[in-house]
């Protein structure tokens, strides 16, 4: 699927999320990837296959205090 060089991790890797976008919908919160990986926002994923990937990195990172 991938024309890019060099190409795109595929949708098994775990750097999958490193593809590029090639669509992306900022509003509704996702962006769709070249692997074919639906990649939100909230970092949570769906597959090619339509396995759901729940999210995995915090989004929101707390005040820093001293």
């Amino acid at each position: 699927m991938c024309q890019h060089t060099p190409k795109c991790p595929s949708a098994e890797s775990p750097d999958r999320e490193a593809a590029k976008v090639i669509a992306a919908h900022a509003v509704q919160g996702w962006s769709l990837l070249c692997n074919a990986v639906l990649l939100f926002e909230d970092t949570g994923e769906v597959l090619p296959d339509g396995q759901i990937v729940a999210p995995h990195r915090p989004t929101d990172t707390p005040a820093f205090t001293a």
